[in-house]
């Protein structure tokens, strides 16, 4: 479905107030997200603590570790050099590394577009991976090519679909060879630097300590969290080294929107988007080519999330309509992809029954409707109505996916709503009324048989029911 402006600012508007709801309720330490469509940033918001110990408050410009958001960068440098000539994705790894022979089976008889898939058949990590819980550090080059040695490719090529950073640090040794730079030196100048991506680069240095936020531990096997210690990636950056912001990589993501060709052909792009293997799991998607794709809504989704120590990110980008959506964690079980999958599916829901004759709402109604936003309490949990375009939603912003349950509400007269559409077993065909200050603010709202008030009252009335209970 195309996108309005007008449409998906409303349901970007709301998409924040419901992230800072997930970051309290979910306990997050800290998360940033920013939203972009076509060339504007919509939302860039920031919620948490960067630094627990210290009580810092997380920042925009905080920057993250992303992991294997790295995988889409080295993709991108490859098709670079693809595009200049300098290599071809039928290449052989050993053209382009002199340690690995081409004897049929070997990792060194693979194609370039093997590895950039992940239909190599490599191993995974090797058969000790002691960096992802900080027993070890990270492969150096000496080390990576004794990993590689020891452990051919457990399928052959183009067997199967099998994710793995061995196969994507080969990747960076390639390219290192086809440019006759470092890896990190040849994606800082051909990628960050051409795009302005003042936050992001290959590898953290002490020039940017200070704005690292600290990654931590996970709550779901014990009460207090731990803040982790950085590593450095070493020969595995191309895998997994990259740091950035979350408006930074929404920059990066419109890169590859089609028709901006600031780094690749619209061609070269539709190759690295188009499906190429199928992903199994409990959520089943596809893989290109450093990119995975999925469908959110309805919505062809190309991107990639990131899983480091203390911190899990994603970002997914709407090539054809032009919308990136970033989301960045610093916790290890931050549900980083659920997040920015949901602000996803708000834009979809704003979007999905708009006029395509009209440009957003009428202003005279949605401000008619407005009056009746916001969000509200009971012993049970918070409700949040909201307005996307021109409808008047509830939603349950504990929900991981916050368009899973919307009841739908319109306008009686000034005071009173009516549940249009909901679940049965919630209260379809009930009103929903509203008692205002003299300012004008909601003070509560009936919804069917269901008393919410504004936060501060509704602690107020829990603390009374406490003195009850004491008294």
């Amino acid at each position: 479905m195309a996108l309005q402006r007008a449409l998906v600012a409303d349901a970007v508007a709301y998409a924040g107030e419901w992230l800072a709801y997930m970051q309290r309720s979910l306990r997050i330490p800290g998360l940033t997200v920013a939203v972009r469509h076509e060339e504007d940033v919509l939302l860039s918001r920031a919620y948490g603590e960067a630094d627990i110990e210290r009580s810092q408050e997380m920042r925009t410009d905080h920057i993250f570790r992303i992991a294997s958001h790295s995988k889409t960068f080295t993709a991108t440098a490859v098709m670079l050099l693809m595009e200049r000539g300098a290599l071809s994705l039928d290449d052989r790894l050993c053209r382009w590394i002199d340690w690995l022979d081409d004897q049929p089976g070997t990792t060194g008889s693979l194609r370039i577009r093997h590895l950039l898939s992940h239909s190599s058949g490599v191993i995974r990590d090797g058969m000790d991976a002691g960096w992802w819980d900080l027993r070890m550090p990270f492969h150096d080059a000496d080390s990576l090519r004794a990993a590689v040695l020891a452990d051919p490719p457990l399928y052959s090529a183009s067997e199967r679909f099998k994710y793995s950073n061995i196969g994507y640090s080969l990747l960076g040794t390639v390219v290192e060879a086809a440019s006759g730079q470092s890896y990190n030196d040849f994606v800082r100048a051909e990628i960050v630097d051409r795009l302005g991506l003042s936050s992001t680069g290959p590898e953290p240095d002490p020039s940017i300590a200070n704005k690292m936020a600290t990654g931590y531990s996970s709550r779901r096997y014990a009460q207090e969290r731990v803040a982790l210690r950085h590593l450095d990636t070493r020969a595995m950056s191309a895998a997994t080294g990259f740091y950035s912001t979350a408006e930074d990589l929404c920059r990066y993501g419109a890169a590859h929107f089609m028709g901006n060709e600031e780094l690749l052909t619209d061609e070269t792009k539709r190759d690295m988007q188009h499906e190429a293997w199928k992903v199994e799991g409990p959520a089943p998607r596809h893989y290109a080519l450093g990119f995975n794709v999925s469908d959110v809504g309805g919505r062809r989704m190309v991107g990639h999330g990131g899983g480091f120590p203390g911190f899990i990110t994603y970002t997914t980008i709407d090539p054809v309509d032009r919308l990136v959506v970033s989301v960045l964690t610093n916790a290890i079980d931050g549900p980083a992809e659920a997040l920015a999958t949901g602000v996803v599916k708000l834009i979809n829901r704003a979007n999905v029954a708009a006029d395509p004759a009209t440009e957003g709402a009428d202003q005279a109604k949605t401000a008619k409707l407005d009056r009746f936003t916001g969000r509200f309490f009971s012993l049970w949990g918070a409700i949040d109505i909201c307005r996307l375009g021109d409808q008047l939603c509830a939603i349950d912003p504990e929900m991981l996916d916050p368009t899973a349950d919307v009841t739908e509400l319109d306008v009686v007269d000034e005071t009173t709503l009516r549940i249009a559409k909901a679940s049965g077993y919630s209260s379809p065909g009930e009103r929903v009324a509203f008692d205002f200050d003299s300012k004008g603010r909601v003070s509560r709202v009936q919804f069917a048989g269901s008393r919410f008030l504004p936060w501060e009252e509704h602690r107020e009335r829990v603390a009374a029911i406490a003195s009850d209970r004491t008294g």
